[in-house]
């Protein structure tokens, strides 16, 4: 692995040198090397005047200590820069040397507060900074001899770590605990599968609880090129470690942690621990009383009593008989007692011509909510047959917020904030959520995806609901969830005390605007139908293939779900990302299709699906996995 220091003035002229073969690497003929010599060679007092940074063979690679494998420039004074040189040794082009010192370049840019930089791109690296987020800013200038040293230009705004994400986790690298169905289980929702298989499968999220992780805990195995693969594209910190498989249908997590004993102490800090997770916070999906025993904390149940659905509207209002909040209705709820109540609530409600959303106490991704039209009780035969369709336990009824007639206006938003251990809130943002007849599939975060007249209500009453809920004592996450009524008006739905979803595409955003520069779009797709169950090793390769494709059009994409790929019915969770909404389009599009497309090139290399989920995973179980004597660890 390289890494960077600052230059030297004497490297001066070896510099110069590389930076001329790097040149020449392309294919470019003497006479027109000659004529860029003057632009192109380093002087001695150029090293500390334009912030050199040079790569070299890591500590334990054995290079030389004059060895340079690559070199960038950060040129120019806040807030205008330019990233002048960035040139690799030809013999380690396409080793991640590059990618290293162009990350190294933006971040240095955003630390001394520059705010634009500007890239005069050789066209043979146009397709480098596109995959690095560098934004076009000229026409192509194409092949052929009248491009011959035609230049393109680029630009990146460098971006430090957005303040909410730098507060989360204080700043450090954290251990990310997936206890959701854990959390989900103190609950005892009938809305929910006693195995809480889909549970097991989103706790895979934790790898995007923070922006650098130190340590992922998991119910579940996971594949190693899926850690990989992660790293490399967030730029993780060496030594990520990994323990998974701890949980794999016991929903409670933190108690099989506390069973491991010397894993424990590493994870939560009860022993002598040195080393990477010395002092790292612990970052669950939610707080429950078996993570509390695990990192020796109160518990106290009541700070989540608002993740009652019935609780959270009688919050929200009391918010609203406060004043101040004009452009928030809340809908009208009732807590039928009976299944029989129920029945006589839906009836009238129906007679009137009006739709209706059944919901249970608790409930995650819309499990345990209904929309019932008046068409949908009549194809029924009846409210009866309706509700006793539905999951045992309390129902509340509640009035149907009908959203804009413009189907392409957003319907359903959610604001995201937390609550530090001080009790102050951090308003992290607004979100676009994917909701399907209650269910949630998916959202989008980034620059003006809420509408403009959405945005400031929004803020102000999700900022309103967390003062509530730290007065109450909760501490952690949280949203507030909002249907659009098409009148210019927010309807408030429900709180979540704990991560999802949007969540997890906020802190992907802050992350890979950190590394790629300010203004990323990310949509989290909770289902991408892969068209077959494939080994380990080629899921890899479909993930690495998904990764280049969108790169070369300028986006991100990151496996976010990979063990619902070795279901008996296939499927992943993914993220995409980029500088733009259309383009944040295409990638997702290029996703599903590849996706879909993988059933068929699978058949077509002759492969013969394996006969069912385990060996599907298994077949490409132990291929290079680092086992740690701390029950089954292994390192990104």
């Amino acid at each position: 692995m390289a890494e960077l220091r600052a230059a030297r003035p004497g490297e001066a002229e070896a510099l110069t040198g590389l930076v001329m073969r790097s040149k020449a690497h392309w294919g470019y003929g003497a006479e027109f090397l000659a004529a860029c010599a003057p632009q192109l060679r380093i002087e001695a007092g150029d090293v500390v005047r334009r912030r050199i940074v040079v790569a070299g063979p890591g500590s334990r690679s054995g290079g030389g200590p004059a060895a340079v494998l690559g070199l960038a420039s950060l040129d120019g004074e806040p807030p205008l820069g330019r990233l002048g040189l960035l040139f690799v040794e030809p013999a380690a082009i396409g080793g991640g040397v590059g990618r290293l010192l162009y990350r190294d370049v933006v971040r240095r840019a955003a630390e001394l507060g520059f705010r634009r930089l500007l890239i005069d791109a050789d066209p043979h690296a146009r397709g480098f900074y596109r995959a690095m987020g560098a934004v076009d800013e000229g026409p192509d200038p194409g092949p052929g001899p009248d491009a011959l040293g035609a230049l393109v230009p680029f630009e990146v705004a460098p971006a430090p770590l957005a303040d909410w994400a730098r507060a989360w986790t204080g700043g450090a690298a954290a251990v990310h605990v997936g206890n959701v169905a854990e959390y989900n289980a103190q609950f005892a929702d009938a809305s929910l599968d006693r195995e809480q298989t889909a549970a097991h499968h989103y706790a895979c999220l934790a790898a995007f609880y923070s922006p650098r992780p130190a340590a992922l805990v998991l119910p579940r195995q996971v594949p190693q090129g899926w850690i990989s693969l992660l790293g490399r594209q967030l730029d993780w910190p060496a030594g990520v470690e990994v323990y998974d498989g701890l949980a794999e249908r016991d929903p409670e997590l933190s108690d099989a942690v506390r069973a491991r004993p010397a894993l424990a102490a590493r994870l939560a800090g009860t022993g002598t621990v040195t080393g990477a997770l010395a002092g790292a916070p612990l970052v669950p999906w939610g707080l429950t009383a078996p993570f509390a025993r695990l990192t020796r904390r109160p518990w106290r149940p009541e700070e989540l009593r608002y993740e009652s659905k019935s609780a959270a509207h009688g919050l929200f209002g009391r918010i609203l008989a406060e004043g101040g909040h004009p452009a928030i209705t809340l809908p009208a709820q009732w807590r039928a007692p009976t299944r029989r109540a129920a029945v006589r609530l839906l009836t009238s409600r129906t007679g009137a011509g009006e739709s209706t959303v059944l919901k249970s106490e608790h409930g995650v991704g819309g499990s345990g909510t209904t929309v019932v039209t008046p068409e949908r009780i009549r194809a029924a035969g009846g409210a009866r047959a309706v509700v006793r369709a539905l999951p045992r336990g309390p129902l509340l009824v509640e009035e149907y917020v009908r959203g804009p007639a413009d189907p392409d206006e957003p319907r359903d938003l959610t604001y995201d904030g937390f609550v530090d251990a001080r009790g102050r809130v951090h308003e992290v943002g607004g979100a676009v959520m994917d909701v399907a007849d209650g269910g949630y599939r998916g959202a989008t975060v980034g620059p003006g995806v809420v509408p403009g007249w959405a945005q400031e209500p929004l803020l102000a009453f999700g900022g309103a609901v967390g003062r509530e809920l730290s007065d109450a004592g909760y501490r952690g996450w949280f949203d507030v969830d909002f249907v659009a009524d098409g009148a210019g008006r927010l309807a408030p739905t429900e709180t979540n005390l704990r991560l999802t979803g949007p969540s997890v595409a906020f802190v992907v955003a802050a992350r890979l605007d950190e590394l790629r520069g300010a203004g990323h779009f990310v949509r989290i797709a909770d289902r991408v139908e892969l068209g077959a169950r494939l080994p380990e090793a080629a899921f890899d390769d479909l993930c690495e293939r998904l990764v280049r494709r969108c790169a070369g059009i300028g986006a991100v994409f990151l496996p976010a779900i990979p063990t619902g790929a070795f279901e008996p019915a296939p499927w992943m969770g993914a993220l995409v990302a980029s500088a733009g909404r259309e383009l944040l389009d295409a990638a997702e599009r290029l996703v599903r299709a590849e996706a879909l497309a993988v059933g068929a090139m699978f058949e077509q290399a002759g492969g013969a699906q394996p006969a069912g989920p385990e060996a599907a995973f298994r077949a490409g179980a132990g291929s290079g996995f680092t086992s740690k004597a701390l029950s089954g660890g292994r390192e990104a």
